[in-house]
């Protein structure tokens, strides 16, 4: 697995705990700005061929 891959990956697993965390606490912005940032990162890994367990 290249740095490129795992750098994906660990950005996708920080921005989904956070997702659920500013979920749990109600903090609508910080969610619908998480969302985003997880679509880009899946976007790019599918433009990259990277397969994602989620």
């Amino acid at each position: 697995m290249g740095e490129f891959t795992t750098t994906i990956e660990t950005r996708l697993d920080q921005a989904y705990k956070g997702l659920q965390e500013a979920e749990s606490s109600g903090d609508v912005f910080l969610a619908d700005t998480l969302t985003a940032e997880i679509e880009d990162l899946r976007r790019l890994a599918d433009d990259h061929g990277i397969p994602l367990q989620r």
